[in-house]
This record gives structure tokens, C-alpha cells and sequence, in this order.
């Protein structure tokens, strides 16, 4: 997985790219979390990754309550098919902000 982080305002944008499987699990948190602590509106762009497993489900659900914590959001955008597919089969659209 790669990524690129881009700020505008009060909100950061993180395009994750590639594979979000149990080896990057913690690699997304550290990636994720500081920017959520730091009481911005956390976009997460994930047009480019290719697949998720289940291991993915965690780094998004505890995205979302931390951020929820802050009084903020994570909101969900440009989701590619594949990673579409786990969500939907979470049920998890109905909890996370997806656009």
C-alpha cells in the first residue's frame, strides 16, 4: 500500500493505493489516526486500491468511531468496486459516511 495525504482547510484527503490486507492494517492506522486526533475531516480516496480483505473492516470502523469521539468524520469516497463488494457484504454501508 502507498499513500498521499493532501490538505485543504480543515480537511485532509488520503488516497490510499493498493491493498489494504492484514500485513498493512497497521500501517493504514498510523496513517490515519494522527490526522484524525488532530480534529480534521478525514476524506479517505479509495479509487486505487484494488483489494481489501476483512482485516480491512477494523481500519475503517475504528476510523469512523474515533473520529466520532472528535465530534468529526471520516468520510469514504471514490470506492473501487472490489472493496465496494466487502463493505456492502459488512453491511457497513449504513454505518459509514460513503460518497
Amino acid at each position: 500500500m502507498s499513500y498521499k495525504v493532501s490538505e485543504e482547510g480543515n480537511v485532509v484527503t488520503i488516497h490510499l493505493d493498493g491493498e489494504i490486507d492484514m500485513d498493512i492494517v497497521e500501517s493504514a492506522k498510523e496513517v490515519i489516526f494522527p490526522h484524525i486526533d488532530s480534529g480534521k475531516e478525514v476524506h479517505l480516496n479509495l479509487s486505487q486500491v484494488q483489494y481489501m480483505d476483512s482485516s480491512g473492516i477494523p481500519v475503517l470502523i475504528e476510523s469512523h468511531q474515533k473520529a466520532l469521539e472528535k465530534n468529526n468524520k471520516v468520510i469514504i469516497k471514490d470506492v473501487s468496486k472490489s472493496v465496494l463488494k466487502v463493505i456492502m457484504m459488512a453491511k457497513l454501508e449504513q454505518i459509514l459516511n460513503l460518497e
